[in-house]
Protein backbone atom coordinates (compact mmCIF):
# COMPACT_ATOMS: atom_id res chain seq x y z
CA UNK A 1 0.00 0.00 0.00
CA UNK A 2 1.67 3.85 -0.47
CA UNK A 3 2.36 5.48 2.33
CA UNK A 4 -0.85 7.88 3.56
CA UNK A 5 0.51 11.74 2.65
CA UNK A 6 -0.36 14.52 5.39
CA UNK A 7 -3.73 16.03 4.63
CA UNK A 8 -1.96 19.32 3.62
CA UNK A 9 0.43 17.69 0.86
CA UNK A 10 -0.73 17.41 -2.45
CA UNK A 11 -1.15 14.55 -4.00
CA UNK A 12 1.68 12.88 -5.96
CA UNK A 13 1.13 11.60 -9.42
CA UNK A 14 2.42 9.61 -11.76
CA UNK A 15 1.88 9.63 -15.55
CA UNK A 16 1.56 6.16 -17.37
CA UNK A 17 1.82 6.52 -21.17
CA UNK A 18 2.67 10.11 -22.24
CA UNK A 19 1.52 10.35 -25.84
CA UNK A 20 -0.61 13.06 -27.06
CA UNK A 21 -3.45 12.48 -25.34
CA UNK A 22 -1.30 11.53 -21.85
CA UNK A 23 0.74 14.98 -22.14
CA UNK A 24 -2.33 17.04 -23.03
CA UNK A 25 -4.00 15.44 -19.43
CA UNK A 26 -0.63 16.00 -18.10
CA UNK A 27 -0.73 19.69 -18.83
CA UNK A 28 -4.89 19.85 -17.70
CA UNK A 29 -3.93 18.58 -14.21
CA UNK A 30 -0.82 20.91 -13.99
CA UNK A 31 -3.32 23.88 -14.21
CA UNK A 32 -5.07 22.87 -11.55
CA UNK A 33 -2.32 23.23 -9.29
CA UNK A 34 -3.17 20.88 -6.70
CA UNK A 35 -1.06 18.14 -7.23
CA UNK A 36 2.61 17.05 -7.92
CA UNK A 37 3.97 15.31 -10.80
CA UNK A 38 6.15 12.87 -9.24
CA UNK A 39 6.98 10.43 -12.25
CA UNK A 40 6.22 9.52 -15.70
CA UNK A 41 6.84 6.23 -17.41
CA UNK A 42 6.76 5.72 -21.36
CA UNK A 43 8.46 3.21 -23.85
CA UNK A 44 8.77 6.14 -26.47
CA UNK A 45 12.14 8.23 -25.05
CA UNK A 46 11.16 11.57 -26.81
CA UNK A 47 7.28 11.15 -25.47
CA UNK A 48 8.72 11.00 -22.21
CA UNK A 49 11.15 13.86 -22.65
CA UNK A 50 8.52 15.92 -24.09
CA UNK A 51 6.44 14.77 -20.54
CA UNK A 52 9.63 16.28 -18.78
CA UNK A 53 9.86 19.34 -20.13
CA UNK A 54 5.81 19.95 -18.85
CA UNK A 55 7.17 18.71 -15.29
CA UNK A 56 10.80 18.90 -15.17
CA UNK A 57 10.61 17.71 -11.23
CA UNK A 58 9.47 14.63 -12.26
CA UNK A 59 11.57 11.40 -12.35
CA UNK A 60 11.87 9.63 -15.48
CA UNK A 61 11.42 5.89 -14.81
CA UNK A 62 11.13 2.42 -17.16
CA UNK A 63 8.08 0.79 -15.68
CA UNK A 64 4.81 0.82 -13.73
CA UNK A 65 5.97 -1.12 -10.87
CA UNK A 66 9.18 2.01 -11.10
CA UNK A 67 6.77 4.78 -11.44
CA UNK A 68 4.52 2.83 -8.04
CA UNK A 69 7.99 2.25 -6.33
CA UNK A 70 8.09 6.32 -6.08
CA UNK A 71 4.97 6.40 -3.25
CA UNK A 72 2.52 8.06 -5.64
CA UNK A 73 -0.88 8.56 -5.00
CA UNK A 74 -2.44 8.27 -8.06
CA UNK A 75 -1.94 7.40 -11.46
CA UNK A 76 -3.02 8.53 -15.10
CA UNK A 77 -2.77 5.60 -17.37
CA UNK A 78 -2.82 6.64 -21.38
CA UNK A 79 -2.07 3.30 -22.81
CA UNK A 80 -3.26 0.54 -25.28
CA UNK A 81 -6.60 -0.42 -24.54
CA UNK A 82 -5.83 -4.22 -23.92
CA UNK A 83 -3.40 -2.68 -20.75
CA UNK A 84 -6.13 -0.92 -19.24
CA UNK A 85 -7.17 -3.37 -16.95
CA UNK A 86 -4.49 -5.14 -15.68
CA UNK A 87 -2.45 -1.87 -15.04
CA UNK A 88 -5.38 -0.35 -13.35
CA UNK A 89 -5.83 -2.83 -10.74
CA UNK A 90 -2.32 -3.07 -10.04
CA UNK A 91 -2.08 0.24 -8.75
CA UNK A 92 -5.38 0.07 -7.33
CA UNK A 93 -3.95 -2.98 -5.23
CA UNK A 94 -0.97 -1.13 -4.69
CA UNK A 95 -3.68 2.02 -2.70
CA UNK A 96 -3.13 4.22 -5.78
CA UNK A 97 -6.05 6.21 -7.60
CA UNK A 98 -6.17 5.96 -11.02
CA UNK A 99 -7.64 8.08 -14.06
CA UNK A 100 -7.45 5.66 -16.76
CA UNK A 101 -7.82 6.54 -20.54
CA UNK A 102 -10.82 4.44 -21.83
CA UNK A 103 -12.19 2.21 -22.30
CA UNK A 104 -11.10 0.71 -18.63
CA UNK A 105 -11.74 -2.56 -19.59
CA UNK A 106 -12.37 -4.43 -23.01
CA UNK A 107 -15.57 -6.37 -22.01
CA UNK A 108 -17.80 -5.79 -18.65
CA UNK A 109 -15.97 -8.54 -17.37
CA UNK A 110 -12.60 -6.39 -16.92
CA UNK A 111 -14.48 -3.25 -15.89
CA UNK A 112 -15.99 -5.02 -13.11
CA UNK A 113 -12.65 -6.48 -11.86
CA UNK A 114 -11.27 -2.64 -12.32
CA UNK A 115 -13.87 -1.73 -10.39
CA UNK A 116 -13.73 -4.32 -7.35
CA UNK A 117 -10.44 -3.33 -7.31
CA UNK A 118 -10.88 0.07 -6.26
CA UNK A 119 -13.98 -0.86 -4.08
CA UNK A 120 -11.58 -2.97 -2.13
CA UNK A 121 -9.02 -0.75 -1.77
CA UNK A 122 -10.92 2.55 -1.59
CA UNK A 123 -9.63 4.77 -4.05
CA UNK A 124 -10.71 7.10 -6.66
CA UNK A 125 -11.05 5.49 -9.44
CA UNK A 126 -12.29 7.61 -12.85
CA UNK A 127 -12.49 7.26 -16.68
CA UNK A 128 -11.85 9.75 -19.46
CA UNK A 129 -15.04 10.17 -20.72
CA UNK A 130 -14.29 13.57 -21.60
CA UNK A 131 -17.41 14.37 -23.84
CA UNK A 132 -19.61 14.71 -20.55
CA UNK A 133 -17.69 17.60 -19.58
CA UNK A 134 -18.47 19.80 -22.66
CA UNK A 135 -20.09 22.51 -21.62
CA UNK A 136 -22.94 21.72 -23.73
CA UNK A 137 -23.87 17.92 -22.49
CA UNK A 138 -23.26 19.62 -19.10
CA UNK A 139 -26.42 22.54 -20.28
CA UNK A 140 -28.50 19.53 -22.31
CA UNK A 141 -28.29 17.36 -19.03
CA UNK A 142 -29.40 20.06 -16.88
CA UNK A 143 -32.68 20.77 -19.62
CA UNK A 144 -33.39 17.24 -19.61
CA UNK A 145 -33.43 16.39 -15.81
CA UNK A 146 -35.30 19.53 -14.65
CA UNK A 147 -37.92 18.06 -16.97
CA UNK A 148 -38.61 20.83 -19.62
CA UNK A 149 -38.53 18.98 -21.80
CA UNK A 150 -41.35 16.78 -21.12
CA UNK A 151 -40.99 12.84 -21.18
CA UNK A 152 -38.05 11.85 -23.51
CA UNK A 153 -39.10 9.27 -25.47
CA UNK A 154 -36.41 9.61 -28.05
CA UNK A 155 -32.47 10.46 -28.13
CA UNK A 156 -29.90 10.12 -31.26
CA UNK A 157 -26.27 9.92 -31.02
CA UNK A 158 -23.32 10.10 -34.10
CA UNK A 159 -19.90 10.51 -33.97
CA UNK A 160 -18.47 9.47 -37.31
CA UNK A 161 -14.60 10.16 -37.75
CA UNK A 162 -12.85 10.57 -41.08
CA UNK A 163 -10.23 8.94 -40.53
CA UNK A 164 -9.71 6.17 -37.72
CA UNK A 165 -6.94 5.64 -35.48
CA UNK A 166 -3.08 5.62 -37.07
CA UNK A 167 -1.73 2.85 -34.79
CA UNK A 168 -2.16 -0.90 -35.55
CA UNK A 169 -3.56 -2.31 -32.27
CA UNK A 170 -6.47 -0.30 -32.93
CA UNK A 171 -7.82 -2.82 -35.76
CA UNK A 172 -6.32 -5.85 -33.94
CA UNK A 173 -9.76 -7.29 -31.88
CA UNK A 174 -7.59 -9.11 -28.71
CA UNK A 175 -5.86 -5.47 -28.08
CA UNK A 176 -8.33 -3.39 -28.47
CA UNK A 177 -11.94 -5.35 -27.10
CA UNK A 178 -13.40 -3.91 -30.61
CA UNK A 179 -13.66 -1.04 -33.33
CA UNK A 180 -15.47 1.92 -33.79
CA UNK A 181 -17.74 0.55 -31.05
CA UNK A 182 -15.20 0.67 -28.17
CA UNK A 183 -13.48 3.74 -29.37
CA UNK A 184 -16.12 6.26 -30.57
CA UNK A 185 -19.41 4.46 -29.28
CA UNK A 186 -18.36 4.08 -25.57
CA UNK A 187 -18.61 7.80 -25.48
CA UNK A 188 -22.48 8.10 -27.08
CA UNK A 189 -23.78 5.17 -24.84
CA UNK A 190 -22.32 7.09 -21.50
CA UNK A 191 -23.57 10.26 -23.12
CA UNK A 192 -27.14 8.82 -23.51
CA UNK A 193 -27.15 7.01 -20.35
CA UNK A 194 -25.62 9.83 -18.23
CA UNK A 195 -27.86 12.33 -19.20
CA UNK A 196 -30.87 9.88 -18.55
CA UNK A 197 -29.81 9.24 -15.01
CA UNK A 198 -28.68 5.59 -15.89
CA UNK A 199 -32.21 3.93 -16.92
CA UNK A 200 -32.07 0.08 -17.01
CA UNK A 201 -31.22 -1.28 -20.79
CA UNK A 202 -33.80 -3.56 -21.64
CA UNK A 203 -32.68 -4.90 -24.88
CA UNK A 204 -29.91 -3.95 -27.34
CA UNK A 205 -29.57 -5.03 -31.41
CA UNK A 206 -26.84 -3.98 -33.71
CA UNK A 207 -25.36 -4.25 -36.83
CA UNK A 208 -21.45 -4.30 -37.30
CA UNK A 209 -19.46 -3.34 -41.01
CA UNK A 210 -15.75 -3.43 -42.05
CA UNK A 211 -15.25 -1.97 -45.42
CA UNK A 212 -18.94 -1.93 -46.00
CA UNK A 213 -19.96 -5.69 -45.50
CA UNK A 214 -21.56 -7.19 -42.33
CA UNK A 215 -18.83 -8.24 -39.81
CA UNK A 216 -20.78 -11.28 -38.58
CA UNK A 217 -18.72 -13.82 -36.80
CA UNK A 218 -15.25 -12.59 -38.03
CA UNK A 219 -12.61 -13.01 -34.71
CA UNK A 220 -10.06 -11.50 -36.40
CA UNK A 221 -11.22 -8.39 -37.30
CA UNK A 222 -12.66 -4.94 -35.88
CA UNK A 223 -15.80 -3.15 -37.31
CA UNK A 224 -15.24 0.25 -38.73
CA UNK A 225 -18.77 1.32 -39.04
CA UNK A 226 -22.33 0.46 -36.52
CA UNK A 227 -25.48 1.35 -35.94
CA UNK A 228 -27.41 0.34 -32.39
CA UNK A 229 -30.88 0.37 -31.22
CA UNK A 230 -31.08 0.64 -27.38
CA UNK A 231 -34.64 0.38 -25.83
CA UNK A 232 -34.19 1.75 -21.66
CA UNK A 233 -36.70 1.37 -19.20
CA UNK A 234 -38.11 4.54 -19.29
CA UNK A 235 -39.44 3.66 -22.94
CA UNK A 236 -37.14 5.53 -24.58
CA UNK A 237 -35.92 4.54 -28.13
CA UNK A 238 -31.53 5.34 -27.96
CA UNK A 239 -30.03 5.09 -32.11
CA UNK A 240 -26.19 5.64 -32.32
CA UNK A 241 -23.91 5.31 -34.62
CA UNK A 242 -20.10 5.58 -35.11
CA UNK A 243 -17.24 4.74 -37.98
CA UNK A 244 -14.04 5.15 -38.67
CA UNK A 245 -13.30 6.37 -42.43
CA UNK A 246 -16.50 7.36 -43.32
CA UNK A 247 -17.05 9.22 -46.51
CA UNK A 248 -18.32 12.41 -44.39
CA UNK A 249 -17.42 15.31 -46.22
CA UNK A 250 -15.32 16.44 -43.37
CA UNK A 251 -13.49 15.56 -40.26
CA UNK A 252 -15.85 14.60 -37.67
CA UNK A 253 -19.86 14.15 -37.76
CA UNK A 254 -20.67 14.22 -33.40
CA UNK A 255 -23.85 14.94 -31.92
CA UNK A 256 -26.53 14.34 -29.36
CA UNK A 257 -29.68 15.11 -29.68
CA UNK A 258 -32.73 14.43 -26.83
CA UNK A 259 -36.66 14.63 -27.79
CA UNK A 260 -39.04 14.69 -25.59
CA UNK A 261 -42.84 15.61 -25.31
CA UNK A 262 -42.08 19.67 -24.63
CA UNK A 263 -39.02 20.06 -26.74
CA UNK A 264 -35.78 19.04 -27.65
CA UNK A 265 -32.13 19.66 -27.14
CA UNK A 266 -29.03 19.06 -28.88
CA UNK A 267 -25.29 18.99 -28.94
CA UNK A 268 -23.29 18.68 -32.55
CA UNK A 269 -19.90 19.86 -33.66
CA UNK A 270 -19.06 22.69 -35.97
CA UNK A 271 -17.98 22.84 -39.28
CA UNK A 272 -16.35 19.38 -38.73
CA UNK A 273 -14.23 20.25 -35.91
CA UNK A 274 -13.36 17.38 -33.23
CA UNK A 275 -13.33 19.81 -30.45
CA UNK A 276 -15.70 23.01 -31.31
CA UNK A 277 -19.48 22.07 -30.37
CA UNK A 278 -22.77 24.12 -30.20
CA UNK A 279 -25.80 23.55 -28.02
CA UNK A 280 -29.38 24.33 -28.90
CA UNK A 281 -32.48 23.74 -27.07
CA UNK A 282 -35.75 23.43 -29.86
CA UNK A 283 -39.15 24.22 -29.32
CA UNK A 284 -41.04 23.83 -32.49
CA UNK A 285 -39.43 25.23 -35.32
CA UNK A 286 -37.60 27.82 -32.65
CA UNK A 287 -34.35 27.02 -30.97
CA UNK A 288 -32.45 28.69 -28.69
CA UNK A 289 -28.73 28.70 -27.48
CA UNK A 290 -27.39 26.88 -24.30
CA UNK A 291 -23.58 26.89 -25.51
CA UNK A 292 -21.34 27.65 -28.24
CA UNK A 293 -16.88 27.50 -28.61
CA UNK A 294 -14.72 28.53 -27.82
CA UNK A 295 -14.86 25.75 -24.50
CA UNK A 296 -11.52 24.24 -23.50
CA UNK A 297 -13.35 21.18 -22.59
CA UNK A 298 -10.74 18.54 -23.00
CA UNK A 299 -9.03 17.99 -20.12
CA UNK A 300 -11.67 18.56 -17.23
CA UNK A 301 -12.25 15.15 -16.38
CA UNK A 302 -8.60 14.57 -15.01
CA UNK A 303 -8.57 18.04 -13.69
CA UNK A 304 -12.25 16.80 -11.91
CA UNK A 305 -10.36 13.83 -10.47
CA UNK A 306 -7.07 15.55 -9.76
CA UNK A 307 -9.40 18.28 -7.42
CA UNK A 308 -11.51 15.44 -5.75
CA UNK A 309 -7.78 13.32 -5.16
CA UNK A 310 -6.30 16.50 -3.64
CA UNK A 311 -9.80 16.82 -1.48
CA UNK A 312 -9.11 13.61 0.12
CA UNK A 313 -11.99 11.19 -2.30
CA UNK A 314 -11.99 7.71 -1.82
CA UNK A 315 -13.68 5.17 -3.68
CA UNK A 316 -16.81 6.89 -5.88
CA UNK A 317 -19.92 4.40 -6.34
CA UNK A 318 -20.58 6.19 -9.71
CA UNK A 319 -17.88 4.02 -10.63
CA UNK A 320 -20.22 1.31 -10.82
CA UNK A 321 -21.88 3.34 -13.89
CA UNK A 322 -18.77 2.14 -15.80
CA UNK A 323 -19.58 -1.43 -15.42
CA UNK A 324 -23.19 -0.83 -16.98
CA UNK A 325 -21.79 1.12 -20.38
CA UNK A 326 -19.11 -1.55 -21.00
CA UNK A 327 -22.23 -4.22 -20.53
CA UNK A 328 -24.26 -2.40 -23.04
CA UNK A 329 -20.95 -2.27 -25.36
CA UNK A 330 -20.88 -6.22 -25.11
CA UNK A 331 -24.60 -6.38 -26.06
CA UNK A 332 -23.91 -4.51 -29.13
CA UNK A 333 -21.01 -7.20 -29.69
CA UNK A 334 -23.28 -9.65 -29.21
CA UNK A 335 -21.03 -11.49 -26.44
Amino acid sequence: MSLERPAHARPRLGFLGVGWIGRHRMKAILETNAIEVAAVSDPSPEMAEEAHRLAPEAKLVATLDDLLDEQVDGVVIATPSALHAEQSIRALERGVAVFCQKPLGRTAAETRAVVNAAREADRLLAVDLSYRFTEGMQRIREVVQSGELGRIYAVDLVFHNAYGPDKPWFYDPALSGGGCVMDLGVHLVDLALWTLEFPKVRSVSSKLFRDGEPLGLRLDRVEDYATAMLEVSTGAAVRLACSWRLQAGCDAVISASFFGTEGGAALRNVNGSFYDFVAERYRGTARDGLAEPPDEWGGRAAADWARRLAAGARFDMAAERLVEVAGVLDRIYGR
